[in-house]
Order: C-alpha cells, then structure tokens, then sequence
C-alpha cells in the first residue's frame, strides 16, 4: 500500500470557488498539471494560471448542454488505476492516459434549489451525475488519490499542500475519502427524500451534516450528540453550553408555546408544563405560570412567545433556572438576564420544524406524523345535560393544549387560561387526578369553577365524581369508551358539564 503519494496531476471541477483561488496558485507553484471543465477552466485561465480542458485530454467536447463532460475512460481511468498494479500502469501508457492523484468536485445545489421552491425542471437539472462520479471514483481509490468534495475542506488541503510540498499521507486521503463519501450519501439521501414526497415507500432514509458534541447524554456516563443547526434555531446571548436535557426539554417547549397565540409564559421540568399561563401582558402570564407550582420551576425551562422586558426580567431573576428561551428581549431585559454567567438566554428564530418525528427503538426506528392538532370550542361535542359556558369551553381549550404535550396518563386542571395543576405520567388516571388535585390544594388554588381535560377516555365514571368533588364545574374527553355512558350519568347527577372532541392525544 502506498503511504505517500505526490501530487503530480489534478482535476478541478466545482460550482463553489471561494477560497479556491489560493489551491491554483499552489498547485501552480508545485508544478502540477490542472485539468479543469467550463467555468472552473475559465476561472483558473484568468487567475493566470495553465490549465488543460479535459476535452483535450478525452478529443471529446462537452454535451448535452454540459450533462456529459467528465465522463469517459480517460478521466476515470486518471483517477482509478491502482498505482502498484503492472497491468493498470500498462493500460495507462497505452491509452495515454495520465495518473490523476488530486480531484477537487463538489456538487450542484440540489438541497439549496429544492428549498427555494424551484421546479421540477431546476430542481432535476440540479442532480449531479459527473460530479457524483468523480467523488466514488477518487475516494473509492483513497490508496493513491485525494478527494476533496467540499469547499469547506480547502483551507485543510492549502496547508497541505503548504507544509509537506504536494504530498498526501494514506491517513490524510483516508479523512478525505470519509469526508467525500459522507456528502455523496447526504446528497443522495435528499434526492431520494424529494422524489419520495407523493407516495412514500417504506424505507427510513435520514441525513444531517451537522452535528455539536454535547457535555454528556441524559446522565453523565453516556456519550451525547445533537445532529442539526441549533445556530439556525436559537441565538444565544448567554450561560454554558445546551445540555441533552436541556435540548430535550427544550423542544418539548417549543412545541408547547407553538399552541398559543396570545401573550404566553410555561414553565417545563423533564418535558412536562408545571406552569403556564396566557395573559394580556407578558410579566402576568410568568407571576401567574409561576404561581402553579414554584417548587417544580427551580431549575426549569422557561418560554415565553412574546417580548421580555426589564419588569418581567425582574420578576423572572428571583428564581434559579436552567433555559430562557423568548422571541425578543430589552436591553433593559438583557442586562438584568446576563448577569448570571451560567444561565442560558435564547432568542428563538423562527426557522420551519419538521412535521415528522422518529426515534430508534429495539432493532429499529419508529417514525409517525407529528401530532399537529388540537380541537377548539367548534369541535367540542355536548354531551350532558348541563353545557359548558363561553368562559368553560375557553378553559378547556387552553387545558386541550397543555394536555397534548403531556405525559400519559394526564389530567390537566384549568381556570382563566391558567394551569392551576396537572398529573402527570401515572400508570393510572385516577392517580394522575388524585396527584393533581392533591397538587393544587398544596398551592392555594380553589378548584371551584375550574374545568379538568384528559388525554384519553375514562373507562369508569371514578374521576368525573372525584372531579366533581372537588369543584371541577366541566370536564373535557376525548369519548369513544364502551362506558362513556357511565362518565356521562354522573356527571349529569353532579350537575357538571362534559364535552368529547373525538381527538385522543396520548403521549408516551
């Protein structure tokens, strides 16, 4: 196997430059021979450089309208021979065909052209065919060729270049092959990924090429890594690094405050809302989230949907917390937030989330459609004799919304958009509401008027007559139990109303 291997010949083809221009100059002063196509060759000619057109090393132009430009033996020949092989040293010489021990190719923008909204039209043009090639072909040959497939990797290959006069070591083409097989698998992935949006065929193809190596995962002997841009979705102004939990809970906010439109602060420890309220005014909806059980907020996340300001801040600095996470922050706001150096500040961007989500499971992925619905007053069925009023149906819809997002088994507790309680994640409902009832006579709240919401049905009327004693005036479900005619009756008895939505929000 060869080690060391000097670079004699290079092709250079890309549809990204920058930072190319300091590559010729060195491969110029090595003196080693450039092959180039279209505008790559035009580039090199007005940098001063020589440049040989493949078309003269192949005596064939390019066609189609530039589909078909490097494809032929005497490029991939260059670039796929097996330097230590007599037989393929021996077809080189008689084919005149030079060692190619260099290829820099990247690709045409086809994730880019396709979230323009381009056409179709555009959108195929963009599937690389050359390009794609000469990347397998240089790093399937890694032995004796280097690969470079991405303008982010010039600065590595100009100080190569730089510090060890034109020549490669098999460890270094190695990392290029790595490099090169990872963006041609990404690319190949988002091509599949577009022509799989009209009937999806069962097959779970997923790519990202960014990635952050977190301090650890849920506890601190496993290794953590997120695969995404949280640049792209958060700006952050202060505090330590996001954790694993810290992200975990974090999306678990996000989709949370996504429900409400008007002014909104939750509160989220291990996923769950232990506070949220929706006010006119952002300072009243944090005293009012806060208020629903500030033993739980120490060390939470917290989110808000609208502006934090200097008197919200305040209010906010008296408790210890993990994240911060708002769309705009004063100036005001920020000096107070910024105080502490270890509590992280987020300005969320608004950047499009996808509608899928997945995790791996047994020997396995699962995947599903997110659960993007929540039922308002229009889609909530009366089903006592006694109807909820106006104020009634705008509580459970706020309580709906708490209860998507979370754990099963839950019950949901609320009074002028306000959660004043919830159980959460129990094995049995009657113990989420026992738990939630339990929770919110801890904190002062009077359940008098306030109106309970489930993520399932209730299979036996126990928690509507536990509710019911304990002041619950109107419950919300989704129905579709053999007994939901139980549930019913004693609500009737108790004079409570009930309305089903048909919607269950399980969330496991």
């Amino acid at each position: 196997m060869s080690q060391s291997v000097q670079i004699k010949n290079a092709l250079i083809s890309v549809y990204y430059k920058d930072n190319l221009e300091p590559i010729i100059h060195e491969l110029n002063r090595l003196g080693v021979n450039i092959y180039s196509t279209g505008g790559t060759e035009t580039f090199i000619r007005d940098l001063g450089v020589d440049v040989i057109a493949v078309e003269d090393l192949t005596s064939y132009p390019s066609i189609l309208g530039g589909r078909v430009k490097t494809l032929h033996p005497k490029v991939f020949g260059g670039i796929l021979s097996r330097r230590g092989l007599d037989s393929d040293a021996q077809q080189l010489e008689q084919y005149a065909i030079p060692e190619i021990d260099l290829v820099i190719v990247d690709l045409y923008p086809f994730e880019e052209t396709v979230n323009s909204g381009a056409g179709q039209e555009d959108i195929i043009e963009k599937i690389d065919i050359g390009g794609i090639s000469l990347i397998r072909a240089a790093a399937k040959n890694f032995k004796d060729v280097v690969i470079v497939a991405s303008k982010n990797d010039y600065g590595i290959l100009e100080d190569i270049l730089k510090s060890q006069h034109g020549a490669t070591t098999i460890d270094q083409r190695r990392t290029f092959a790595q490099k090169a097989f990872n963006i041609s698998s990404n690319y190949d992935t988002h091509i599949f990924q577009y022509f799989d949006q009209t009937e999806p065929m069962p097959v779970f193809k997923q790519s990202i090429q960014t990635s952050q190596t977190l301090r650890y995962g849920e506890n601190p002997h496993q290794k953590g890594t997120f695969y995404g841009n949280l640049d792209a979705m958060f700006t952050k102004l202060n505090g330590k690094e996001l954790s694993y939990n810290n992200l975990v809970d974090v999306d678990a906010a996000v989709a949370l405050i996504d429900e409400f439109t008007e002014p909104t602060f939750a509160i989220l420890k291990h996923t769950n809302a232990c506070g949220i309220a929706s006010r006119l005014h952002t300072k009243e909806a944090w005293l009012d989230a806060l208020a629903c059980d500030p033993v739980s907020a120490f060390g939470g996340v917290l989110i808000a949907n609208a502006e934090i300001c200097e008197a919200t801040a305040l209010e906010i600095d008296k408790i210890f917390y993990e994240v911060l996470i708002a769309p705009a922050y004063t100036d005001d706001a920020l000096k107070v937030l910024t105080a502490k150096k270890n509590r992280i500040v987020l300005i969320r961007n608004r950047v499009e989330l996808p509608n899928k989500q997945f995790k791996t499971l047994l020997n396995g992925v699962i995947e599903q459609d997110k659960d993007l619905v929540v039922e308002g007053p229009a889609e909530m069925k009366s089903v006592t004799e006694k109807s909820a009023t106006t104020e009634e149906l705008k509580d459970m819809y706020f309580a709906n919304k708490v209860v998507k997002h979370t754990k099963s088994n839950t019950i949901v507790f609320a009074k002028n958009s306000q959660l004043m309680a919830s159980g959460v994640g129990q094995t049995s409902r009657v113990d989420s509401l026992k738990q939630a009832i339990i929770k919110a006579e801890s904190f002062g709240f009077d359940l008098k008027g306030a109106v309970m919401a489930s993520d399932a049905f209730f299979p036996f009327p126990d928690c509507v007559e536990i509710a019911a004693d304990a002041g619950i005036t109107a419950v919300l479900q989704p129905g579709g139990s053999i007994k939901d005619q139980d549930s019913i009756n004693m609500c009737n008895q108790k004079g409570i109303a009930m309305v089903t939505t048909g919607m269950r929000h399980f969330k496991h």
